[in-house]
């Protein structure tokens, strides 16, 4: 997937895009699956809300096969290669789920701050590239950004630890109220399959699901090799420490994958 003219000017300006039905039903069911069986293992990799629900599965990509053909799939690789014209790691992988009726808040946050306060990133050249699972509705916590917010740099940020079970560097309401004035707020929904690509420092957030339909999202975070981390503070099935660039899969690999899985299955 090569990102023409027209877009790259709307990344450099909004700091975001959407790009529907990138992967196909059949590739996407697998993933499903997986997710869903992932969630009821019991490994440190996988964070839960304070009710129980499943809240993100780190590191997938380290320990199933669906998800490291995923982690590498040119569909993904290429369009952030050719944004910051470098080689990739694989800096961050979870899959991020809004359960039905227990799906928590994320707080208005930019990620690039955190990669750079807790992880020592020298320059905001990494970016997440999300691929929905489940069809992301307007009503069961669709992630919201808050357009051209990416323009700032970094703001000063305070360390939750209460809100969720997930600590996050989360922005306070004046800083949010003034970005939302200048930018407005919009939520990329879409069926299962598509791709959204957003700029790390692009402030975002999402409210919680009390809806029976369930959200998950897989997040890969891309970073530029030059711009690997320095000063890791965190686990490394969060953020990790193999700079290796990614050497992407065969476009297909995914979907003989999902193929050889169905058929096991039978």
């Amino acid at each position: 997937m090569r990102l023409n003219a027209q877009q790259l000017r709307q990344f450099e300006d909004e700091g975001w895009l959407f790009f529907p039905e990138v992967f196909s039903a059949e590739e996407v069911a697998v993933l499903r699956d997986e997710a869903e069986t992932l969630y009821r293992t019991d490994r440190k990799e996988i964070w839960r809300e304070k009710s129980g629900a499943p809240r993100t599965a780190f590191a997938a990509h380290t320990y199933n096969e669906a998800f490291r053909l995923l982690g590498a799939h040119p569909r993904l690789i290429s369009p952030v290669e050719q944004v910051f014209g470098d080689r990739l790691y694989m800096h961050q992988y979870k899959i991020n789920a809004k359960a039905a009726f227990d799906g928590d808040v994320w707080q208005w946050h930019q990620d690039y701050g955190t990669w750079q306060r807790d992880d020592g990133m020298p320059e905001p050249r990494a970016m997440n590239i999300a691929v929905y699972l489940d069809e992301v509705m307007a009503i069961n916590g669709p992630l919201m950004l808050v357009p051209r917010s990416h323009k700032h740099g970094v703001f000063a940020a305070g360390h939750d630890l209460a809100t969720t079970s997930y600590p996050l560097w989360t922005l306070d309401h004046e800083t949010v109220t003034r970005l939302v004035h200048e930018g407005g707020i919009v939520s990329p929904i879409g069926e299962p399959g598509g791709v959204l690509m957003f700029h790390g420092n692009l402030v975002h957030g999402s409210a919680g699901n009390i809806t029976p339909y369930p959200r998950k999202i897989v997040y890969l975070t891309l970073n530029a090799v030059a711009n690997h981390i320095r000063t890791p503070t965190r686990p490394e099935w969060i953020a990790h420490q193999d700079f290796t660039p990614i050497d992407p899969v065969a476009d297909d690999a995914l979907l003989a994958y999902a193929r050889r899985f169905r058929a096991a299955a039978e």
